[in-house]
């Protein structure tokens, strides 16, 4: 299943993408006409556990039996949202996990021996066709980071290695926008990380059963139609079970919590003069397996 939230008729909602991933079916109006309870949102559903899923599974059979046309909702009549719009918590990065990106940012002694990790304020997430502010009065160099995002799924400490797929939900594409002058004025990553519409995520939540090996997926960004970023997964250097395993080494993840795992070579700063991003440009950042995240910057 892939998930999306959205507004329609100013009123917030979620449903599953339809096979033809044109539509998305309503599924707060479904469980109201069936007078059923269901999960109120993607992050309730989430802590719901394989019970909601269910739920969830039940509901659109009815749904489908029911009255279909009145269900399934083009997504032209929608307004996109995050998957999951307020993360109560911030957004964990992985920094440098691409070899090649360490390089384009320094040379090979940047290469990471050990996992960096960085965060980005909840404040942060927009989503998938809106708009990311250029923030002109405060950088000049906007940046683009085309990544797989992974969700967890349930509660977990000390996760180890042969366990870690277990506790994931599911993955989206992030795009990890950074404001690189401010990064490098303050020293360190968070405010030019935590910029307002610096997190785009979407378009959609895909369940992790439909992604047999999430270390095998192409990713690619474009820019105004150029390809800037082309690269796969299967290159990471730290794989996501051992990224799970270090954070939650003394930290609990809880369902619902977000981690990008890094991005590859091609990022503006890593061109020679660097190509930063400016009013107008279309960014659209395409995961195989997941589908296009696509941005306007103004």
């Amino acid at each position: 299943m892939k998930w999306m939230s959205f507004i329609q008729n100013e009123e917030e909602k979620y449903g599953v993408v339809d096979e033809t991933q044109t539509k998305v079916w309503d599924m707060i109006q479904i469980a109201k006409d069936k007078q059923v309870d269901c999960p109120a949102n993607i992050q309730e559903l989430i802590e719901g556990g394989e019970e909601s899923l269910q739920l969830i599974r039940e509901l659109l059979i009815w749904g489908e039996l029911k009255d279909a046309e009145k269900y399934l909702i083009p997504f032209e009549k929608v307004n996109w949202l995050s998957p999951l719009p307020k993360p109560r918590k911030n957004i964990m990065c992985v920094g440098k996990n691409y070899r090649d990106h360490a390089i384009e940012m320094g040379s090979e002694a940047d290469i990471p021996k050990h996992l960096m990790v960085f965060t980005k304020a909840p404040t942060t997430v927009t989503s998938h066709d809106h708009v990311i502010n250029a923030h002109a009065q405060i950088t000049s160099e906007l940046d683009y980071e085309g990544e797989l995002a992974i969700i967890i799924g349930k509660k977990g400490l000390k996760i180890s290695r042969d366990e870690a797929f277990d506790y994931i939900f599911g993955y989206t594409i992030l795009n990890d926008v950074t404001a690189r002058d401010l990064q490098a004025r303050h020293k360190q990553f968070f405010i030019g990380k935590s910029l307002d519409t610096s997190c785009p995520i979407g378009p959609w939540i895909v369940h992790k059963d439909e992604l047999k090996n999430p270390h095998n997926l192409n990713i690619r960004t474009k820019v105004n139609g150029e390809i800037r970023q082309e690269s796969n997964t299967e290159h990471f250097i730290f794989p996501i079970d051992e990224i799970i395993s270090v954070i939650s080494a003394g930290m609990t993840l809880e369902p619902g919590d977000i981690i990008a795992t890094g991005t590859p070579a091609g990022v503006g700063k890593g061109f020679k003069p660097p190509r930063y991003l400016k009013s107008g440009d279309d960014i659209e950042i395409e995961i195989e397996g997941i589908g296009k995240l696509n941005n306007i910057v103004k």
